[in-house]
């Protein structure tokens, strides 16, 4: 059962409830995933230091300037302006090569020379039953898509659970986060930005996954009602509402989860699963 846990803007309260979805499951073999790699912090809520560490890189081209003739099909060919021809000599931007592979492949004189080229790491850490597995990636890299398919990768086949902390907004990380999901939460609140990018969530989901998807209101007393009119104009159905908690803020802030705050809400955490794991088609 992949679940995947986003929001149109941040500061919804998405990585609560993924980890508190997570956590419920003490049972299982469970894998939460934080795809949030411009700006990971599942790993606050872990005391045990990371398990293991990987390095995530693409292939970037290098040049042989002996054998390169400067015809300029690399450049012409690379859609991301990361070759540039200057006074007869090729020169590749590293930081805005996506490893695609065009180049190497065009270049008639076999002048190019692929080379693994450090972008982020993944982070491993274990707390029971649950692991957490991070993407993080290197200050000034604005590659965040390889990164979150290294964290998606790095899953064993045929695991119970996968959570998987999606990055706000509705941007390619997002939809590469969601890709493959079995179920969608959308973690909104009852504010005029709350649904405004509630919206833009929506669309997004309905354009590019076919995954069951439903919403999840935080801080459910503090606004007004438009959002539930929204949901219900759609047919979309509110899979739960949580009221603003001082005591949950509070413990937030201090590394303490929500269902470590209150252990309340664990037998709707639990209730919660079972039902999108029925509507998404699993088996019980």
């Amino acid at each position: 059962m992949k679940l995947a846990v986003a929001s149109g803007k941040g500061g919804t309260g998405k990585t609560t409830l993924a980890l508190a979805l997570a956590e419920c499951l003490e049972h299982e073999d469970t894998f939460l995933l934080d795809c949030d790699v411009e700006e990971p912090n599942l790993h606050l809520f872990f005391s045990s230091p990371s398990v293991d560490n990987k390095v995530v890189s693409i292939l970037c081209p290098s040049i042989d300037e002996k054998q390169c003739n400067a015809c300029g099909l690399c450049k012409e060919y690379c859609q991301y302006n990361a070759i540039v021809i200057v006074k007869q000599k090729a020169i590749v931007f590293s930081d805005l090569c996506h490893g695609c592979g065009a180049c190497t492949l065009i270049c008639p004189q076999n002048a190019i020379q692929d080379y693994p080229h450090q972008i982020g790491r993944l982070e491993i850490s274990k707390k029971n039953k649950l692991n957490l597995v991070q993407g993080k990636i290197d200050i000034g890299t604005p590659l965040a898509i390889p990164v979150i398919k290294a964290v998606k990768k790095s899953v064993p086949n045929n695991v119970p659970w996968l959570i998987l902390d999606c990055p706000p907004g509705t941007s390619c990380s997002m939809i590469h986060s969601i890709d493959g999901a079995d179920a969608v939460i959308l973690v909104t609140e009852p504010t005029p930005f709350g649904l405004h990018d509630l919206k833009l969530a929506v669309a997004t989901l309905r354009s590019f996954s076919s995954a069951y998807f439903g919403v999840v209101i935080n801080r459910c007393n503090i606004g007004d009602e438009r959002v539930k009119d929204y949901c219900n104009r759609e047919s979309i159905p509110i899979l739960l509402q949580i009221p603003e908690s001082r005591k949950i803020a509070e413990a937030y802030a201090q590394g303490v989860s929500l269902l470590q705050a209150i252990p309340e809400y664990k037998p709707l955490m639990k209730t919660l699963l079972l039902s999108l794991k029925q509507k998404s088609g699993k088996t019980i």
